[in-house]
């Protein structure tokens, strides 16, 4: 959760401490990611139940039920944990198009590092006056950001081919986690089981 915070503050000199770092799989994800997931998952789920949510053209808060905030949380939960390991595997595929190796392990870290402020952001959804678009939009345009700053310290690709591919990766993130958010909307406004 730190390092999600010191990659929006000072994306440079995180990014250059986690070059230098040994990032294995399961470090990242254990360390870093599923505290962050957690943490933002009890901060969301406390707002939703305390204050509630606001639907209806008549803009009226109402209470989240038990069983709709176990599922949202479970679908929200299921949906970052693919975005997480599909992205990186999709992020591996996408560097090695441009005709250089990558292990799994650095694509996963420059995508669980990227990702972690859109984590992060999801805290914003326990307020219930906003919409749950634009915690998403805040997110992912910060994730983006250090995205441009890990890709060539992690994954280091040819100079010419970097911009190229954080412009395939950005759209790949962007789409995912936009149909990722959909979806789980569609599961608090019980719209679809999960």
């Amino acid at each position: 959760m730190i390092r999600a915070l010191l990659l929006i503050i000072d994306p440079t000199n995180t990014w250059e401490r986690i070059e230098n770092s040994q990032h294995g799989i399961a470090r990242v994800f254990f360390v870093s990611i599923l505290p962050l997931l957690l943490v933002t998952s009890a901060i969301e789920s406390y707002g939703l139940m305390t204050w509630g949510r606001e639907r209806g053209l008549e803009h009226k808060v109402k209470p989240i039920s038990t069983d709709l905030l176990v599922r949202y949380e479970g679908a929200s939960l299921l949906l970052s944990l693919v975005l997480l390991f599909v992205g990186a595997w999709l992020l591996k595929m996408i560097a090695e198009g441009f005709h250089r190796r990558h292990a799994y392990r650095d694509a996963f870290a420059t995508a669980a590092y990227s990702l972690s402020p859109l984590f992060l952001c999801r805290a914003l959804n326990a307020f219930p006056g906003i919409n749950l678009w634009l915690p998403w939009s805040i997110g992912i345009f910060r994730a983006l950001a250090v995205l441009y700053r890990g890709i060539p310290r992690v994954l280091k690709p040819d100079p010419p081919s970097a911009l190229g591919l954080y412009m395939l990766a950005s759209l790949m993130f962007l789409v995912a986690t936009g149909l990722a958010n959909f979806l789980q909307i569609l599961v608090l406004d019980e719209k679809i089981l999960a």
